[in-house]
């Protein structure tokens, strides 16, 4: 069975039966607040990964400028 609406499962724990049922109107919209939440966790941590390569890109160009070589940055950035 397809459907639009978002379906979610139960389980009768004196039974072990597991049915489907379609969504409320509030589990809906619980739902989509959870997606949106991890989806802005998720770009944050993408957003600070990126910010701390870059950073370290940019020390290791620093130290390069000051005479280091490449083995010596390595030595003391890893």
């Amino acid at each position: 069975m397809t459907t639009d609406t978002p379906m979610v499962a139960e389980v009768d724990c004196s039974t072990g039966i597991q049915t489907e049922r379609p969504m409320t109107a509030e589990e809906i919209k619980n739902w989509e607040a959870v997606k949106a939440e991890s989806a802005k966790l998720q770009a944050e941590q993408e957003a600070a990964a990126q910010a701390k390569a870059d950073a370290k890109l940019a020390a290791q160009a620093k130290l390069q400028a000051l005479g280091l070589t490449g083995e010596e940055i390595a030595a003391i950035t890893e």
